[in-house]
C-alpha cells in the first residue's frame, strides 16, 4: 500500500494545517472498483490508535463489502436520498460506540459520558487513513438507527453512530444533476467562529 495525499483542493487554510486535513472531503460519486478487505482493515487499524477516556476504546465497526450477502441488510436502514448513491459504494461500515467502561481496578460496568465523541475521534483516524490510502469515505447520519440496530443485531449497550460509504472516487456520472453539482469540496467556518480565547464569546451565538 502506497501512501499519499488525497487531490489538492482549493482550499484556503488561515494557518499551516497538514493537507490531509484540508484536502480530504467527502464525495458521493465511486466508481465500480471493489475495496480489498485488507485495505478497509488498513483503515480500521488507524481507527483503533485514536485516544479515548481512559483508553476505554468503545468504538466498533461493523461492515460489509459490496457483493457481499449482507451487504443489502447494511443500505436498508440508509434514508431513501443516502441509498441512492451510497449502493454504488464498495462497502458500507456503521460505526457503533460502547455506552459503559469498566473503570481501572473496578468490576462492575459504569456508564460514560465520551463514548459517542471516542467513537468520532476513531472516524476521523478511519477517514484520513482511507484518504492517504486513495480510497474516499462519506459519514452519513441519514439512516433510521433503530432499524439499523435490528437489522444488524446491536444489543442496547451499544450506540449506532454513523454510517459510512468507503470506495475508490469515480467520475460521477451515476448521480442525479442535483448531487454532480454539489460534487465539489465544501467550505468550513473561519477560525474566529469556533475558537475564542478566554470564557464563551457573544459571538458564538446562544
Amino acid at each position: 500500500m502506497t501512501a499519499h495525499l488525497p487531490p489538492p483542493t482549493d482550499r484556503i487554510t488561515e494557518h499551516p494545517a497538514h493537507r490531509i486535513f484540508v484536502d480530504r472531503w467527502s464525495p458521493r460519486g465511486f466508481s465500480d472498483e471493489a475495496l480489498p478487505e485488507t485495505e478497509l482493515l488498513t483503515f480500521i487499524e488507524a481507527a483503533r490508535w485514536a485516544p479515548s477516556s481512559y483508553n476505554s476504546q468503545p468504538w466498533r465497526f461493523l461492515y460489509a463489502l459490496r457483493g457481499s450477502a449482507e451487504f443489502d441488510t447494511f443500505l436498508s436502514p440508509l434514508v431513501e436520498f443516502n441509498r441512492g448513491w451510497a449502493q454504488h459504494a464498495a462497502a458500507i461500515v456503521y460505526v457503533l460506540s460502547k455506552k459503559t467502561f469498566t473503570p481501572a481496578g473496578k468490576t462492575e460496568p459504569a456508564p460514560t459520558r465520551t463514548h459517542s465523541f471516542d467513537a468520532g475521534a476513531a472516524w476521523a483516524n478511519f477517514a484520513n487513513q482511507a484518504a492517504v490510502s486513495g480510497w474516499i469515505t462519506h459519514g452519513m447520519s441519514g439512516f433510521d438507527v433503530a432499524a439499523a440496530q435490528a437489522a444488524l443485531g446491536v444489543p442496547d449497550g451499544f450506540a449506532v453512530e454513523i454510517a459510512i460509504a468507503v470506495g475508490r472516487k469515480g467520475d460521477g456520472e451515476k448521480l442525479p444533476a442535483m448531487l454532480k453539482e454539489r460534487e465539489k469540496p465544501s467550505a468550513r467556518l473561519s477560525i474566529a467562529e469556533i475558537a475564542s480565547a478566554g470564557l464563551f464569546p457573544q459571538r458564538f451565538g446562544g
